[in-house]
C-alpha cells in the first residue's frame, strides 16, 4: 500500500461549521511547527502528560509519544478510555499492515466522532511522523476535551476562553485575552485555583514580578491537590515570547473538567438565583401594589366625608371659600390620586402577565383591595363629587339671589322711611280745634288724600313684607333689624290723620330726583357686568371648543395606534411614547382653561350658550386620556414581555391581534364571550360547553365578562414557553445540597449570593426528619411554595 492509498479523508458528518473549524486548526497546527520549533517541544510535553492522565486509568502510559502510538493499540486504548466506548477488536500481528490498520481503526473511530481529519494518514503515524502524531493527539484533544465546552452560547475555543475570562473576572493583575502571553506571569492559572479552591493558594501573596513562581505554584497544586497532571515547563513558557496555545488550552481545559462539579453547583445556583429574582421581583410589585391599593382606598375613605357635607355657610364669602377649596381639590389634590389608579391597575396587570410568563400562579390581593374594588370606590367618590359641586353652584346661587332680595327690601325700607319721616307729627297736631267749617272741610278733604296716598303705600309695605319673609325663612341669621324694620313699616300704616298734600307732593318730587341718577348709574354698572361676564363666557368658550375636540380626536388616534397590525411592538410604543409626550406638553392648555372657569366662577357664570363643553366635561376627558395612553402603553410593554418571553414572530402576533379585531365588535379592546367563542372556533378550536367554560376561566380569572387582547395573547400562547418548574428548583437545590433531602444554612450561603441566601433561610421551613442536623431546611416544600400562592 502506498502513501497516497493509505491517507485517510474522512467526510464530516458533524456540521459544515464544525469541518471548517477543524480545517482552520489543522492549518494553523501546520503553521505553527514550521514557524517556532519551541512549540513543538511544549506541545509534546503537554500532549504526552495529557495522553497519560488518561492512560493510567487503563493501567499504562505513553514515554514517547511518536513512538509508542505507531502500532495503533494504545491509541485504540486511548480512545475507548476517553469515549467510554467499545473499539474493534485490534489486529494483533506486528507487521506493518497490522499496525496500519489498527491505527486505521483509530482514525475511522475519530471520523465516528463528526471529526474531518485533513492530511493525516495511518501510514504517517506507523513511521513515526512527529508533525502528523501531534496533529492527530490535538484533534482527539480539540474533539474529547474542549468542543463540548459550552459558555453562554460560545463552543469550543472561545467558550473555554470565555470560562477562564468569567472566573478570572475579579482578580488583579489578571486579563485572560488569549491561551497564550495572558498565561505567561502564572497569575490566571492561580486565579483559576483560588476561584474554586481558595483553600489552596493564597492569591494575595502572590507577585506579578514572580511568574516562574506563580507557575509552579500552579503546577504543583494542580497536581497534588486537583489530579491535574504537569503538562508544561515554568521556563519554557516564560522564555517563549508566544507560548503554545494548543499546549496551554490543553493545560487549562484540564482545570474546566476539574471543576466540573463546581461548574455543575454553580449552574443550579444561576437557575436558583434566577427563579428568587422572578420571586423577589413579584413580591416587591405585590407589596408595591398593596401598599399604594390601601393609601388610595384610605384618601377616598377620608374625602367621601368631606364631599358628603352639605352644611351651608351663612354668608357668600364662606360659601365661595368652600368653592376655592374645592377647587384645589380638583386641581390639585385630586389629580396625583388619578395617576395613582392609573398607575395601580397598570402594576397590577404588569404583575399578572409576569407571573404567567414565569409559570406563577396569579395574584389575589386582600380581601377588599381587587382592582374592581379600588374602581366602585372611585366611582362612588365621583358621584358624591359631582353631587357636591353642583349643590355648591346651587347654594350660591341662592345666596346671590338673597343678596339680591335683601339689597332690594333695603331700598324699598329706604324709601318707605323716608316717606314717612315727620308724618307722626303732623298727624299729631291739633289744629283742627281752632279751625272753622270750612277750614275743617279742607283738612278733611286733605285727610282723604292722605289716606289715598297712605292705600298706595299699603301695597308697598306688603311687597316689603313678603321679601322679609322670603329672606326670614332662606336666610334665618341675617341681619335682625330688616325684620324690626317691617314690623315699623306695619304700624306706620296705621296713621289715620290728615298730611297736606304740599307736603306729599314735594315729598314724592324728592325722592325721584334722587331716584333717577341712581338707577341710571346702577343699571350702567348691571350693563358693564354683563358685557364683561359674555367677554368671559365667549373667551372659556373658544378654548373649550379647541380643546374637547383635541381630547377626542386624540383618544381615537390611540385607540387606532393600539390596534394597527401595520408596524412592529416597538414601532407601536415609539408611536405611543411621542403621543404620551404631545398629551404632557398640551397640559398648559388645560391650565390657561381652568384660569378662565375660577374667573367664570367668581363672576357667579354658571352658563355658557357658547359652547357645549362645561368644565367638569374637559376634566374628566383629560383625565380618560392620560389614563387611555398609560394604559395603552403598558398593553403594549405586555405584549412585548410575551413575545419574547414566548418567541413569537412578529407575523404570529400580526395574525393574533387580526384575528383579534374582527371579532372585537365594539371596537372597545375587548371580546366578550360569545365573540370569543366565534373568534376560537374560526380559527379550529372544536369547543363543548365544558372546555369553553374551562377556557374562559383562563382568560377571564376575575369574572369580568370581557376577553382583553393581553389575556387572548397568553391564552394562543400558552404551551409555548419555556419556563422554570418547581421540579427543576428542587434539582438544583439537591445539587447545592450534595444529594441530600434537606439543606443546610451554610450551605446556602457558601453557593448563593448573601440576598438570595438570607431570602431562602427566612422562609425556608425546618426539615423534618431523622438523618436531619440540627437546623437543616427544607428545600423541597419551598420550591413548591414558589410556584404556589402568591403570598410567600
Amino acid at each position: 500500500m502506498t502513501a497516497v492509498e493509505s491517507q485517510i479523508t474522512y467526510t464530516n458528518s458533524y456540521s459544515i461549521h464544525q469541518e471548517e473549524t477543524y480545517m482552520s486548526q489543522e492549518d494553523d497546527w501546520d503553521r505553527d511547527l514550521l514557524l517556532d520549533p519551541a512549540w513543538e517541544k511544549q506541545q509534546r510535553k503537554t500532549f504526552t502528560a495529557w495522553c497519560n492522565s488518561h492512560l493510567r486509568k487503563a493501567g499504562t502510559q505513553i514515554e514517547n509519544i511518536e513512538e509508542d502510538f505507531r502500532n495503533g493499540l494504545k491509541l485504540m486504548l486511548l480512545l475507548e478510555v476517553i469515549s467510554g466506548e467499545r473499539l474493534p477488536k485490534p489486529d494483533k500481528g506486528k507487521m506493518r499492515f497490522h499496525k496500519i490498520a489498527n491505527v486505521n481503526k483509530a482514525l475511522d473511530f475519530i471520523c465516528s466522532k463528526g471529526v474531518k481529519l485533513v492530511s493525516i494518514g495511518a501510514e504517517e503515524i506507523v513511521d513515526g511522523n512527529v508533525k502528523m502524531t501531534l496533529g492527530m493527539i490535538w484533534t482527539i484533544i480539540l474533539r474529547f476535551a474542549i468542543q463540548d465546552i459550552s459558555v453562554e452560547e460560545t463552543s469550543a475555543k472561545e467558550g473555554l476562553l470565555l470560562w477562564c475570562q468569567r472566573k478570572t473576572a475579579p482578580y488583579r493583575n489578571v486579563n485572560v485575552q488569549n491561551f497564550h502571553i495572558s498565561w505567561k506571569d502564572g497569575l490566571a492559572l492561580c486565579a483559576l485555583i483560588h476561584r474554586h479552591r481558595p483553600d489552596l493558594i493564597d492569591y494575595s501573596k502572590l507577585r506579578k514580578d514572580d511568574p516562574i513562581g506563580n507557575l509552579n505554584t500552579a503546577f504543583e497544586v494542580a497536581e497534588k491537590f486537583l489530579d491535574i497532571p504537569r503538562m508544561l515547563d515554568a521556563e519554557d513558557i516564560v522564555n517563549t515570547p508566544k507560548p503554545d496555545e494548543k499546549a496551554i488550552m490543553t493545560y487549562v481545559s484540564c482545570f474546566y473538567h476539574a471543576f466540573a462539579g463546581a461548574e455543575q453547583a454553580e449552574t443550579a445556583a444561576n437557575r436558583i438565583c434566577k427563579v428568587l429574582a422572578v420571586n423577589q421581583e413579584n413580591e416587591k410589585l405585590m407589596e408595591e401594589y398593596e401598599k399604594l391599593a390601601s393609601e388610595l382606598l384610605e384618601w377616598i375613605r377620608r374625602t367621601i366625608p368631606w364631599l358628603e357635607n352639605r352644611v351651608a355657610e351663612q354668608t357668600m364669602r364662606a360659601m365661595q371659600q368652600k368653592l376655592e377649596d374645592f377647587r384645589d381639590y380638583r386641581r390639585v389634590h385630586k389629580p396625583p390620586r388619578v395617576q395613582e389608579k392609573c398607575q395601580l391597575e397598570i402594576n397590577f396587570n404588569t404583575l399578572q402577565t409576569k407571573l404567567r410568563l414565569s409559570n406563577r400562579p396569579a395574584f389575589m390581593p386582600s380581601e377588599g383591595k381587587m382592582v374592581s374594588d379600588i374602581a366602585n370606590a372611585w366611582k362612588g367618590l365621583e358621584q358624591v363629587e359631582k353631587g357636591y359641586e353642583e349643590w355648591l353652584l346651587t347654594e350660591i346661587r341662592r345666596l346671590e339671589r338673597l343678596d339680591h332680595l335683601a339689597e332690594k327690601f333695603k331700598q324699598k325700607c329706604a324709601m318707605h322711611e323716608a316717606w314717612t319721616s315727620g308724618k307722626e307729627d303732623l298727624l299729631s297736631q291739633k289744629d283742627y280745634e281752632s279751625a272753622s267749617l270750612m277750614e275743617i272741610r279742607a283738612l278733611m278733604r286733605k285727610h282723604e288724600a292722605f289716606e289715598s296716598d297712605l292705600a298706595a303705600h299699603q301695597d308697598r309695605v306688603e311687597q316689603i313684607a313678603a321679601i322679609a319673609q322670603e329672606l326670614k325663612y332662606d336666610k334665618p341669621t341675617a341681619d335682625l333689624a330688616l325684620w324690626a324694620r317691617t314690623d315699623v313699616l306695619s304700624e306706620d300704616n296705621k296713621v289715620d290723620h290728615t298730611l297736606p298734600s304740599s307736603w306729599l307732593a314735594g315729598e314724592v318730587q324728592s325722592r325721584v330726583k334722587h331716584l333717577v341718577p341712581l338707577r341710571d348709574q346702577m343699571l350702567q354698572e348691571e350693563v358693564a357686568r354683563q358685557q364683561a361676564n359674555e367677554r368671559l363666557r365667549r373667551q372659556f368658550a373658544a378654548q373649550a371648543n379647541i380643546i374637547g375636540p383635541w381630547i377626542q380626536t386624540k383618544m381615537e388616534e390611540i385607540s387606532h395606534v393600539s390596534v394597527d397590525i401595520a408596524g412592529s411592538l416597538e414601532e407601536q410604543m415609539n408611536s405611543l411614547k411621542q403621543y404620551e409626550q404631545n398629551i404632557i406638553n398640551y397640559k398648559s392648555n388645560i391650565d390657561k382653561l381652568e384660569g378662565d372657569h375660577q374667573l367664570s366662577q367668581e363672576s357667579l357664570i354658571f352658563d355658557n350658550k357658547h359652547t357645549n363643553y362645561s368644565m367638569e366635561h374637559v376634566r374628566v376627558g383629560w383625565e380618560q386620556l392620560l389614563t387611555t395612553i398609560a394604559r395603552t402603553i403598558n398593553e403594549v410593554e405586555n405584549q412585548i414581555l410575551t413575545r419574547d418571553a414566548k418567541g413569537i414572530s412578529q407575523e404570529q402576533l400580526n395574525e393574533f391581534r387580526a384575528s383579534f379585531n374582527h371579532f372585537d365588535r365594539k371596537r372597545n379592546g375587548m371580546m366578550d364571550p360569545d365573540d370569543f367563542r366565534a373568534c376560537l372556533i374560526s380559527m379550529g378550536y372544536d369547543l363543548g360547553e365544558v372546555e369553553f367554560a374551562r377556557i374562559m376561566t383562563l382568560v377571564d380569572p376575575n369574572n369580568t365578562g370581557v376577553v382583553t387582547f393581553q389575556a387572548f395573547i397568553d391564552f394562543m400562547t400558552r404551551e409555548t414557553a419555556e419556563t422554570d418548574t418547581a421540579e427543576q428548583v428542587m434539582a438544583s437545590f439537591k445539587i447545592l445540597a450534595s444529594d441530600k433531602n434537606y439543606i443546610t444554612v451554610d450551605e446556602l450561603r457558601r453557593e448563593l449570593p448573601p440576598e438570595q441566601a438570607e431570602y431562602c433561610i427566612s422562609r425556608m421551613t425546618r426539615y423534618v426528619g431523622p438523618d436531619a442536623p440540627p437546623g437543616a431546611l427544607d428545600y423541597i416544600s419551598f420550591s413548591s411554595a414558589l410556584y404556589g400562592e402568591s403570598d410567600l
